[in-house]
């Protein structure tokens, strides 16, 4: 079947006057928009400056500020942390005066949110306990990774948990920071389970200390033989059975558990251990000190919109007129 060459041209001329069309209406478009500028550039310049004054003024009046409080669960006392938490941030919600002035925090109007999330570190997951690292494989066999890691369950079992605290206002540590942590420390049943803990610790220390001491009888021991030029069957023995490194390994494990063991001693001196917390970082999240911008952004919209309305309008009554 042939295809007329006329009908081809004309096929081809239509789509170049479409396209030249096309153009055209965006040069006009441009044109008009600059001929708006130019015809209301008063108008628009009092816009912007109302707007970000106005803007200026909703920033200051409307501040925002975040607070994070680092802190490690210890006895495994994540789920009873994350359920302490999320009781602040439901008296919060119901603005229950009455609690928040028992645990010590007297204004709670500048509070917005409180709540907990993990610190997302596998590294020191797999460190914290080595049996993690088994964990992580056995369920990776039946899940993707990713989702694994950031599962809720997973995540109380990270070391380190913010408690993330937003205000409308600077606060300071001893009002705000110290009554949190008092009270997500105040369990009887954790604190009975810390005081246990320090004992069991202490009484470790000693007993790897006295493991120690006579580990280095025996080494004093054999050098005062070796010193002597002695080679007795104990020497061949230990050469041959590998004991006298079995001896300085054991030892070397013992030090290294014993500096663990003094860690453990300064950590679990609270049932949530505070690490750190960085107080009154300005929030720039959402539209928190960006009114500046949005507010004349919204009005020159608006009056566009409105002028675009209105001409709109006067086309189509002289349609119809």
């Amino acid at each position: 079947m042939s295809t007329n060459p006329q009908d081809q041209e004309i096929d081809l001329g239509q789509i170049l006057k479409n396209i030249r069309a096309f153009f055209e209406s965006i040069l006009d478009s441009l044109f008009e928009f600059i001929l708006f500028l130019k015809k209301n550039s008063i108008i628009i310049i009092i816009l912007l400056i109302l707007g970000f004054g106005l803007g200026y003024l909703l920033d200051i009046k409307n501040k925002s500020y975040k607070h994070s409080i680092i802190v490690a669960p210890n006895f495994g006392s994540a789920d009873y942390l994350y359920a302490k938490v999320n009781l602040l941030n439901s008296k919060k919600k119901e603005d229950d005066t009455v609690f928040f002035n028992s645990i010590g925090i007297k204004d709670i109007k500048h509070f917005n949110k409180i709540d907990i999330e993990p610190i997302i570190d596998v590294y020191k997951f797999i460190d914290y306990k080595k049996e993690n690292f088994e964990l992580i494989k056995l369920m990776a066999q039946d899940g993707d990774i990713e989702e694994i890691i950031h599962d809720d369950v997973t995540s109380k079992n990270y070391p380190f948990h913010v408690i993330n605290l937003k205000t409308s206002d600077t606060v300071n540590y001893k009002s705000t920071v110290l009554p949190i942590l008092q009270f997500v420390n105040d369990s009887p049943y954790f604190e009975t389970v810390r005081k246990q803990s320090l004992e069991n610790i202490n009484e470790k220390m000693v007993a790897n200390d006295s493991l120690i001491s006579q580990i280095n009888f025996l080494l004093d021991a054999f050098s005062s033989t070796s010193s002597n030029n002695q080679k007795s069957d104990k020497l061949v023995y230990y050469n041959e059975n590998n004991q006298l490194n079995d001896i300085i390994k054991t030892k070397e494990n013992l030090i290294i558990e014993q500096g663990i063991n003094r860690i453990n001693l300064i950590n679990s001196d609270k049932i949530v251990k505070e690490i750190s917390s960085v107080l009154n970082i300005k929030n720039f999240e959402g539209t928190n000190n960006k009114m500046k911008f949005i507010l004349p952004f919204i009005l020159l919209l608006s009056f566009f919109l409105l002028f675009k309305t209105r001409k709109i309008y006067k086309e189509q009554i002289a349609k119809r007129s």
